[in-house]
């Protein structure tokens, strides 16, 4: 059973940063639960750092380079534009998870994106990502128009705003959530 679930969303550069670092930091099991960032937002009522002012929205991305930089990380390459509308991606991300290779999709999408600056909104990159993970494109593109995975993407991203999540990536104990990629350590000493 999980001891502890990984809330993400594919758009986002600190849940690839937290996604790259969490099973050297966390002890198993983490479950990785996909959501939609986007419709976090909105049932907070709130919006994207990246959507603000321009100032705030570089000294965001120097952010992301300074910690994937601490971390060992390769550079940060932006997806441009970005952001973009990640929907497919994370239904795909949805679909991935129920075929039993979502980590090795999360991984591979995370890396198009911001290793080699993809743009997650366009299928293809999608597609490459499902590719690279051993599913097959064609299956992965169909899923993401299924009725079941858009509900199950709906239903997991309304539990966890249920739950507390305000944002991702969030990390969620039996006890407590930590919201964001600097919170690994803390997340794994409430665990032991």
């Amino acid at each position: 059973m999980p001891r502890a679930t990984f809330y993400f969303d594919l758009g986002s550069p600190y849940a690839y940063l937290a996604a790259e670092r969490l099973e050297d930091v966390l002890p198993e099991p983490v479950s990785w639960q996909p959501v939609s960032l986007g419709a976090l937002f909105k049932l907070n009522g709130r919006s994207s750092w990246a959507l603000g002012e321009p100032e705030r929205r570089q000294a965001g991305m120097a952010e992301v380079e300074r910690r994937a930089a601490m971390y060992g990380l390769p550079a940060v390459r932006w997806p441009d534009p970005w952001p973009g509308n990640y929907l497919m991606a994370m239904r795909a991300a949805t679909y991935a998870h129920r075929a039993g290779r979502g980590r090795e999709f999360v991984r591979s999408a995370f890396h198009r994106a911001f290793q080699e600056g993809n743009d997650l909104s366009l299928p293809a990159n999608v597609l490459q990502s499902a590719a690279n993970a051993g599913l097959d494109p064609a299956r992965t593109e169909a899923a993401t128009e299924d009725p079941a995975i858009k509900l199950a993407l709906r239903e997991a991203t309304d539990a966890a705003h249920a739950r507390g999540v305000y944002g991702v990536p969030t990390l969620a104990t039996e006890a407590d959530l930590f919201w964001g990629d600097d919170r690994l350590e803390e997340a794994a000493a409430s665990l032991g």
